[in-house]
């Protein structure tokens, strides 16, 4: 097997349809995906890269970026895709730690890149489009596409089996060093079989793209999705609010993070009619506030749909298609997917008992590459990946994620779970949304202390704050202190950085 060959095989049956349109009207058909495709994986083939060789991207989104990818792996290769927000240091340790033979960077980062690339044994450096100055005469580097428009457009894809390497993809790191999460042709092409029946994608559907191509919210399951499905994509180069609205009256799919939704809400101009033609709203990658879905099911009658999904393992769970979406709930487990809930001992929670989230199935990763001590520590005896996410099963067999288990608050020999203490502070009134974190604290191991963002023009006074929680939940849950900020920090997928609140108000 080969996941591009499977994409192939669903490819529509006239290859001059639409493949893909750019927010700037550029059109891409489904044979130039095919030749371009073919081109960069015959330069791939050219380069006498060894077996399993890693092709790392730290590109721009653009739709030859979704070629590279889909080149490297048509060719055999394992694509390491990066986050365009990585410096120098973060580059550094990626290039060291995954030996990548080719590295793949937009124009301006071409120098310092190939000199950290370079000195750490990278055979080629190359940009996508633009031929960096001084580069173009180092067999070893330049113009990615200059290169490739040389050889030629067909390309028979590489057989590959199930278990074999299709990507790396890197973990956030908020503690510790990233770990490279390892998944196969057989990982990502269960999950997305999986997704395209439980989402019931259909023949006409056109996907609205507007999230990153680092993550795999936005290769894995958007733009898999729209290539299983052979759908044409709208590709917007990043979320843009207007520029969603703009195409969003052409389209039936859009997936996004909860910040996508809360400024589509805040754009006036976002109504009803607009999403006439819409079938489904997925949200992923943090959570959805209660407020925001109830909100967005009011201003469009769609409901959203949340689920959840990790680097190690694609999408575990999904609230249905047709039936009840829960707010505050990932719906139930994927089907071919085991979701169970564990408390300390790893014996089975019970509706409603909090508890370690653990995963088994298809779409589950191989390991953390270069890390066989910390893959092992991170698998039990009979196979469930521990995911470090803490959450419940409702009586219908929903699942609830209360937080991650390193954001668990010991305060007093009692635990503390951020997420329900969130949850009351953001339905009190003037709050638009708050974090919940632990501090060292001389007495009680740690201190609850809650971080919380004011709607406009609301002021919000901390002892009012206290003083509403202490009605609702037990003492040593309410936090000790409450700060107001004008918003949190967040990564580049919406999750807010909880290790950079705990930096900051330690003190």
């Amino acid at each position: 097997m080969n996941l591009y060959a499977i994409f192939r095989a669903r490819f529509p049956a006239d290859l001059d349809n639409c493949w893909l349109e750019t927010s700037h009207g550029l059109y891409y058909s489904w044979r130039d995906l095919e030749r371009g495709s073919a081109k960069i994986a015959n330069l791939f083939a050219s380069l006498n890269l060894p077996a399993g060789a890693r092709i790392a991207a730290q590109v721009e989104k653009s739709p030859e970026a979704l070629m590279l990818y889909l080149a490297t792996v048509r060719a055999g290769f394992v694509y390491l895709p990066l986050n365009t927000a990585y410096r120098a240091g973060e580059m550094a340790y990626f290039i060291e730690n995954a030996s990548p033979s080719v590295v793949v960077c937009s124009p301006k980062n071409f120098g310092w890149i190939a000199q950290t690339a370079f000195a750490r044994g990278t055979s080629h450096i190359f940009t996508l489009d633009e031929i960096s100055p001084g580069s173009n005469q180092n067999r070893n580097s330049g113009s990615l596409l200059s290169r490739a428009v040389y050889f030629s457009d067909t390309f028979e894809t590489v057989h590959r089996h199930a278990d074999d390497l299709a990507a790396i993809l890197y973990t956030s790191g908020t503690t510790g060093r990233s770990k490279g999460a390892m998944l196969t042709h057989g990982n990502l092409a269960s999950n997305i079989a999986v997704l395209h029946d439980v989402w019931h994608w259909q023949k006409n559907d056109v996907l609205l793209h507007a999230l990153p191509l680092f993550h795999i919210h936005g290769l894995f399951v958007a733009a898999h999705g729209a290539l299983y499905n052979g759908s044409k994509m709208i590709f917007l180069s990043k979320f843009d609010s207007a520029e969603v609205i703009r195409h969003l009256p052409r389209c039936t799919v859009f997936m996004g993070v909860p910040t996508y939704y809360v400024r589509l809400l805040a754009d006036q101009s976002f109504k009803r009619d607009l999403c006439k033609n819409m079938r489904l709203f997925v949200s992923g990658s943090a959570p959805l506030l209660a407020d925001t879905f109830a909100q967005f099911a009011e201003r469009t009658g769609h409901t959203i749909l949340e689920r959840y999904g990790m680097s190690e393992t694609a999408m575990l769970t999904s609230n249905p298609y047709e039936g009840e979406r829960k707010p505050g709930t990932v719906g139930p487990a994927l089907p071919g997917v085991s979701v169970r809930v564990v408390d300390s001992d790893g014996a089975a929670c019970g509706s409603g008992m909090v508890g370690e989230i653990q995963v088994k199935g298809p779409n589950v990763f191989q390991g953390y590459w270069q890390m066989p001590d910390k893959t092992a520590e991170e698998f039990t005896r009979d196979g469930y990946f521990n995911t470090g996410d803490v959450g419940f099963f409702d009586d219908d067999g929903y699942l609830s994620i209360v937080g991650r288990s390193k954001d668990l608050i010991i305060t007093g020999g009692y635990n503390v779970y951020p997420k329900e203490i969130e949850s009351l502070i953001d339905e009190l009134p003037g709050v638009m949304e708050s974090a919940v974190i632990g501090i060292p604290h001389p007495d009680f191991g740690e201190a609850v202390v809650a971080i919380v963002v004011a709607r406009s023009g609301a002021i919000l006074v901390e002892q009012d704050i206290i003083h509403a929680l202490k009605n609702s939940i037990a003492n040593f849950k309410v936090p000790k202190r409450v700060h107001v900020v004008n918003e949190l920090p967040r990564n580049t997928m919406g999750k807010v950085q909880k290790n950079l609140l705990r930096e900051q108000f330690s003190a």
